[in-house]
């Protein structure tokens, strides 16, 4: 959104910008900043739907996990070692292992910091130290 005004102040300024106008032009104005403050808001447009895109895929990655997974996942985005994962949830570290295997299989990911950037994405809360 880009707001043209004639007669601009700044309280109006203030609430265009929070609304989310990515300029706010006086008239009158320079044809040339028009066509650079449009394709600023364009790319800005574009980068957003790039932005919830992953976030709706990461989403239904997440989605996808077993509650035991997500429950791993959820300790492994708060730092937790796989001891500290398995005294927390009463399970062997190996079986730690094996659903960590498993969730990186179904997020699609290769690497532990992928998967806990997909998970904050996502919207994943890290698990609090229980015991």
């Amino acid at each position: 959104m880009i707001i043209m005004t004639g007669h601009g102040d700044v309280p109006l300024a203030v609430r265009a910008m929070k609304a989310g106008a990515v300029d706010f032009l006086e008239k009158p104005f320079d044809g040339e900043f028009m066509l650079d403050t449009v394709r600023r808001a364009l790319a800005l447009s574009a980068q957003t739907r790039d932005q919830a895109a992953l976030a709706q895929l990461a989403a239904s990655r997440v989605a996808a996990l077993t509650p035991r997974e997500k429950e791993v996942l959820g300790h492994l985005v708060a730092g937790h070692s796989n001891k500290i994962i398995a005294y927390e949830l009463a399970i062997s570290p190996r079986t730690v292992e094996i659903h960590r295997g498993h969730l990186m299989e179904k997020m699609q990911a290769r690497s532990l910091s992928s998967v806990i950037q997909m998970a904050l994405v996502a919207g994943v809360e890290p698990s609090a130290r229980r015991r």
